[in-house]
């Protein structure tokens, strides 16, 4: 993954950069600008803050953890970051936040479909998520990015499944 400059479908150009491994203060810049809600829904339960191992974790980068940060010319602060994490046997988990007052401008779209090709190139077949059940946005997003999808629930959240096209 290298940096870009990608346009948004919906919105703006972002810079595109790899989060590098440790970056706790850009995962913590992102968290940041999410409104109760939205980290209600992305983190399946009230979150007002970030552990010290949460942020340790998803700022964590190496072979098998791989995220991209966006950002807006004119705004200081990246305004998303989506994440996939292998797991082994050609699937991986993806995961996704934009900050609120960039919701809805396909910034979260943009960075899912470069992280899914990147993933499929090196031999991801199988992409996975974990979605409130009330959280439509996200449910779209990925339907938008991976296509068919295969939903079931899992207590009150939405177990994700889709096969990446070319895969058996």
């Amino acid at each position: 993954m290298h940096t870009r400059v990608v346009k948004a479908k919906r919105g703006p150009e972002i810079l595109v950069r790899p989060l590098q491994n440790g970056d706790v203060g850009t995962v913590s810049a992102v968290f940041s600008r999410l409104g109760e809600e939205s980290r209600r829904t992305r983190f399946l339960g009230p979150k007002p803050n970030l552990g010290e191992m949460e942020l340790r974790w998803l700022a964590n980068v190496g072979p098998d953890h791989h995220a991209l940060v966006a950002s807006v010319d004119g705004d200081p602060e990246p305004v998303a970051i989506a994440r996939l994490v292998r797991l082994g046997g050609g699937s991986a988990e993806i995961a996704f936040e934009v900050a609120d007052a960039y919701q809805g401008r396909g910034i979260g779209s943009t960075l899912a479909a470069l992280l899914v090709a990147d993933a499929r190139a090196a031999g991801v077949c199988e992409v996975t998520a974990l979605v409130r059940s009330d959280n439509p946005a996200a449910i779209a997003l990925l339907r938008r990015v991976l296509g068919r999808l295969e939903l079931r629930w899992e207590g009150p959240d939405m177990f994700v499944r889709a096969l990446l096209p070319g895969c058996a």
